[in-house]
């Protein structure tokens, strides 16, 4: 008999009742409609408060029935029920799963499972002391995540006092480790100060907020460690008591997460643009070594984003590359928008490179007579420049991984040039990077994880705007003399833009490709958004026209 109610608890807390109550009365995705997985308090601005608490007051009767039932058999069962009915809500069987989207974290179901503990025998001190110290820590926080994990942490401290079963001791302390393996995210963001507290605008999309996502990961180890969930690590790293290799190895099993928040942002109409920070903690060399897997990830930071509650994700640095540059992921959740910040990050070039061109003139070079080189010539960006500078210097070199496509990319630039009745310089296609040691201006945007340009390759004096993240120039280039190393595709958004976690790209300034998920969401002019590796002219100037009237300005 016992076992016969044991499972109906566990089914009982499986069972959907809030989800169903909410289709039934708003006919909306409750699971999408929290930008925190059912968290009540952003759930309570897009539902409203009837469908939420009918949802919430149905989760608590589960967990109070639940318990009450094991109650009958005495305090331990209850206990044991208690763990079952919560089991059941977080991880039920498939066919009450509603799909693939987590459920609520089951706050409603904890403290009915108190009350239930309450009426099999739980004392009424600390019934009231699991209850107080839920309540305090609400009011002190303005945390719900921390008020619900409370719960089950204050009953597994006091049960073990109570004379209970061996069994129901193990099961208290397993309910609590249930819920802090679901919240683990809410204490990750808590730790991180992302966490919406009680009474802060929900960042959700509105007439006055927009909210989108950016998929970013760590460029060495030491990045790694800027989040504060796994900072403790870095002395261990350190130290040597964990290897490098072992930290990728469990960065390849870890799933993507929100590592940080842009806020602040303010467009030129007066309205903020909330970008969440996704990360899944690949390295560069990871990213391109298995593109497998990296697609893998990036799929399910979009699916991630799109329950955060964005209308846009985009894909910086490494992950633009993935999936066919982010085309598959946009196949895989058709339902949120996807980027990879291609046509801003040309716009951005192109418009920086006239004011540098008329630096170095103003320096006393005339670019008629100068020799410049384009790194990467064989992607898109560096391709662009390639062609907006080759009717102003005297040589272009054009270097790149692939010599029968760089040879006909200059056959076609030099017909284009002929064309339109302009200058052609002379051209110069190589594999080698050693090729552009005879250049007074370097254009660089390359994909390679590791810099290409070192100080041998470089001769004193050069220019070099350098478009590639990570960097394509070696830090150690900075010291060969009268070298000058310009940044690239660096934005500054309009407001008072802050942030959590250091983006490498000075403070203040995002990366285009960044901006552009941002003005994509601001603007929802998702057919111009950046897929698969053609960029249109027309999309390019969208960009920067909308850029400049929304009040993004680029660093140069």
């Amino acid at each position: 008999m016992v076992l016969v109610l044991a499972i109906l608890a566990y089914l009982l807390g499986a069972l959907p009742l809030g989800y169903w109550a909410i289709r039934c009365l708003t006919g909306q995705d409750p699971r999408l409609a929290s930008a925190y997985n059912l968290g009540l308090e952003n759930t309570l601005e897009r539902l409203g408060p009837g469908p939420v608490l009918l949802a919430w007051g149905l989760d608590f009767l589960k967990g109070l029935l639940a318990v009450w039932m094991g109650g009958q058999f005495g305090l331990s069962w209850a206990v044991i029920f208690a763990f079952l009915v919560y089991l059941g809500h977080l991880y039920p069987p498939r066919f009450f799963a509603q799909g693939n989207l987590l459920r609520g974290r089951g706050a409603g179901v904890l403290v009915g499972a108190v009350l239930g503990l309450y009426l099999s025998g739980l004392s009424y001190l600390l019934t009231l002391v699991v209850l107080l110290v839920a309540a305090l820590g609400l009011v002190l926080s303005r945390y719900a995540s921390l008020a619900a994990l409370t719960i089950p942490g204050t009953l597994a401290l006091l049960l073990s006092l109570e004379p209970i079963t061996g069994w129901a001791r193990l099961a208290a302390w397993g309910l609590f480790l249930a819920a802090l393996w679901r919240y683990k995210e809410n204490i990750g963001r808590m730790l991180e100060g992302t966490e919406p507290r009680l009474g802060e605008p929900p960042p959700l999309p509105s007439d006055k907020q927009v909210v989108c996502a950016f998929m970013i990961h760590p460029l060495t180890v030491d990045d790694l460690f800027q989040s504060p969930r796994f900072r403790w690590a870095r002395p261990l790293v350190e130290r040597g008591l964990i290897s490098q290799s072992l930290v990728e190895n469990l960065a390849e099993a870890i799933r993507p997460m929100k590592v940080g928040e842009l806020r602040g942002v303010k467009t030129s109409d007066g309205r903020e643009i909330r970008c969440h920070l996704i990360s899944a903690p690949l390295l560069p060399h990871q990213i391109t070594g298995k593109p497998e897997l990296a697609t893998q990830r990036a799929i399910q930071g979009a699916r991630l984003a799109r329950e955060l509650g964005c209308t846009v994700v985009g894909l910086g640095a490494f992950w633009s590359v993935v999936g066919e540059k982010g085309r598959m992921v946009q196949e895989a959740v058709p339902e949120i928008e996807v980027t990879n910040g291609g046509a801003y990050t040309a716009g951005t070039v192109k418009a920086a490179i006239p004011g540098i061109l008329a630096h170095f003139e103003q320096s006393g070079r005339r670019l008629q007579e100068a020799a410049a080189a384009v790194v990467g010539a064989n992607g898109v960006v560096a391709f662009g420049i390639a062609r907006q500078i080759a009717p102003l210097v005297g040589k272009l070199i054009l270097v790149g991984r692939n010599q029968e496509r760089l040879e006909k990319s200059a056959a076609t630039l030099k017909q284009n040039l002929e064309r339109k009745g302009q200058p052609v310089p002379q051209l110069i296609v190589s594999t080698d990077i050693s090729a552009i040691r005879e250049a007074d201006l370097i254009f660089t945007a390359t994909s390679d994880p590791q810099p290409v340009i070192f100080p041998q390759h470089v001769k004193p004096g050069a220019w070099i705007y350098d478009e590639g993240v990570p960097p394509d120039v070696d830090a150690s280039v900075k010291q060969v003399p009268g070298v000058r190393v310009i940044p690239g595709g660096v934005v500054r958004p309009p407001g008072a833009m802050t942030g959590n976690l250091d983006l490498h790209f000075g403070e203040g300034a995002v990366p285009a490709c960044l901006a552009e998920t941002m003005i994509l969401a601001a603007e929802k002019a998702y057919e111009r958004k950046s897929l698969g590796g053609e960029t249109k002219s027309e999309n390019i100037q969208f960009f920067v026209e909308r850029a400049e009237a929304l009040g993004f300005r680029v660093v140069d």
